[in-house]
C-alpha cells in the first residue's frame, strides 16, 4: 500500500503541472492577442526595425494554439462543425487571396487569422463557462495592474501628451484603446465574480480597478459600453433568479433597446453632445462614406483580406479613401464596412449570419445556462465596439477571440475537455 501511495503521489503532481501548463498556454494566447506588449515596444512613432520582431513574437500564441489542439484534436474539430458560418468566414478570408490586391499580404492575415480564430476555438472547447471566466478574468486582472504601473510610474508611456493631454492609455496606443478595452474587462470580471461565488470580493475588486481606468482614459464611449455591460450582467440576475418574470425582463430590456435607438435616431446631436463627439462621431462618418465608395466597385468580391489599409500607391483604394475623407484613416472604424469591403457581399453575409446566431444562442442562454453571465454582456459590448471599430474577424486581436469563444462555447457542451 505504502508503494501505492509513492506511485501516485508523482503522478498527480505530474497531472498538476501539467494543468498549469496548459493554462499557461490558454493566457499566453489571450495575452498575446491582447497586444498590450506592442505599443511600449514600438512606441508613438513606431520602429520599423522592430516588425519583424512584433511579428515573431506572435508565435509562441501559435505554438501554445498548437499545443491545446493536439491534446483535444476531436473535440476542437466537433465544435467547428457546429460553427458553419465561422468555417465559411475563415475559407473566405483566404480564397479572396485570389482575386485580393495584395495576394501574399492577405495570405499571410489569413493564415495568422486562422491560429487567432483556432486559439479561441480551443479555449471554448477546454473550459467550462465558470472556468473560462476566470481565466479571462485572471487576464484582464493582469492587463489592469500593468496598465495602472505604467500609467503611475512611466506616464510618459502610460499618459497622452499631444492629442489628450492627461488621458491615460496605460499599455496601448490611444486613451479610447485603453477605455475599450477596459470596458471590456470590467464586463468579464462582473462575470467571473457572477460565476465564482468564493471569490467574488477578488473579481469585483480587479473590476473597479477596471472601471477606474476607464475614468482615467475619459473615453465616454467606453463609459457607456462599461455600463450597458452591467447592465447585461444585472439583466441575466433578473431573468435567472425568477424564471416566470423572465420574459418580462427580456421584454422590457427590448422596449428600452427600442427606446435608445429612437434616441439616437431623432435627438442624436443632443447624444453627441452628452459623448462629448460632433456629427460626424470624429470624423467617422466620412471614413464610412469614403469606403462604402470603393465598396460600389467590388460589392461582392472585396479587395482581398486584411490589405485595404496597408496597400499604398495613386490608385490604391486607400489612395481614394483619403481622397475622398480629408485624412489617412487606419481602418473602416466599422466592424461590418470591413468585412464588405475586404471581402464582399459574402464575407459580410457569414459574418452576420455568425452574429446573428450566437446573439439567439445568447438569449436562449439566459433561460438555460449560467454561462449568459458571460456571453449576454460581453455581446452587447462587442456589438457596440463593432459600430464604430473594425474590432470583427481581425487577426491578432483578442476582442475577436472572446467573441468567438463566446460563440463556440454556446454551441458546446458545458463540459471539460482534457486535464
Amino acid at each position: 500500500m505504502t508503494q501505492a501511495l509513492a506511485g501516485a503521489a508523482p503522478a498527480a503532481h505530474r497531472w498538476t503541472a501539467w494543468r498549469l501548463l496548459t493554462l499557461a498556454a490558454a493566457a499566453a494566447i489571450f495575452l498575446i492577442y491582447s497586444q498590450f506588449w506592442v505599443f511600449p515596444l514600438l512606441g508613438d512613432a513606431g520602429n520599423p526595425a522592430a516588425s519583424g520582431l512584433v511579428r515573431a513574437l506572435y508565435l509562441p500564441a501559435y505554438g501554445a494554439a498548437a499545443l491545446l489542439f493536439a491534446l483535444s484534436p476531436g473535440a476542437t474539430l466537433g465544435a467547428l462543425a457546429r460553427q458553419p458560418f465561422l468555417v465559411l468566414l475563415l475559407l473566405i478570408a483566404g480564397l479572396s487571396a485570389a482575386w485580393s490586391i495584395a495576394p501574399d499580404q492577405t495570405l499571410r492575415r489569413a493564415i495568422a487569422l486562422g491560429f487567432t480564430t483556432l486559439g479561441a476555438v480551443l479555449l471554448a472547447v477546454r473550459y467550462r463557462w465558470a472556468e473560462l471566466s476566470e481565466v479571462l478574468g485572471g487576464c484582464f486582472a493582469f492587463l489592469t495592474v500593468v496598465a495602472l504601473l505604467v500609467s503611475l510610474a512611466a506616464p510618459s508611456i502610460g499618459v497622452m501628451h499631444d492629442l489628450f493631454p492627461g488621458a491615460w492609455r496605460g499599455v496601448w496606443p490611444e486613451k479610447n484603446a485603453l477605455g475599450g478595452n477596459m470596458a471590456l474587462g470590467f464586463t468579464v470580471l462582473l462575470a467571473a465574480a457572477a460565476l465564482n461565488p468564493r471569490r467574488t470580493p477578488i473579481w469585483l475588486g480587479f473590476a473597479a480597478l477596471a472601471l477606474f481606468l476607464v475614468l482615467m482614459s475619459t473615453s465616454k464611449t467606453s463609459l457607456v459600453s462599461l455600463m450597458l455591460g452591467a447592465g447585461g450582467v444585472m439583466l441575466v440576475a433578473l431573468v435567472r433568479r425568477h424564471p416566470a418574470s423572465g420574459v418580462a425582463t427580456v421584454w422590457l430590456a427590448v422596449l428600452g433597446a427600442a427606446l435608445l435607438a429612437g434616441v439616437l435616431l431623432f435627438a442624436a446631436d443632443l447624444v453627441f453632445e452628452l459623448l462629448g463627439k460632433d456629427a460626424t462621431l470624429t470624423g467617422r462618418t466620412k471614413i464610412w462614406a469614403a469606403a462604402m465608395r470603393q465598396v460600389e466597385l467590388r460589392p461582392w468580391a472585396g479587395f482581398g483580406y486584411g490589405v485595404v489599409w496597408e496597400t499604398k500607391g495613386t490608385w490604391t483604394p486607400l489612395a481614394w479613401i483619403v481622397k475622398d475623407a480629408g485624412f489617412t484613416p487606419i481602418h473602416a472604424h466599422s466592424g461590418w464596412i470591413e468585412q464588405w469591403l475586404g471581402m464582399g457581399v459574402f464575407g459580410l453575409a457569414a459574418f452576420g449570419m455568425m452574429f446573428l446566431q450566437t446573439v439567439v444562442l445568447a438569449m436562449a442562454a439566459l433561460f438555460r445556462s449560467p454561462g449568459a453571465y458571460l456571453a449576454v454582456p460581453l455581446l452587447i459590448v462587442y456589438g457596440l465596439m463593432t459600430l464604430t471599430e473594425s474590432i470583427a474577424v481581425t487577426y491578432h486581436d483578442f476582442r475577436w477571440a472572446m467573441f468567438v469563444m463566446v460563440a463556440t462555447r454556446l454551441v458546446w457542451p458545458d463540459e471539460k475537455v482534457g486535464a
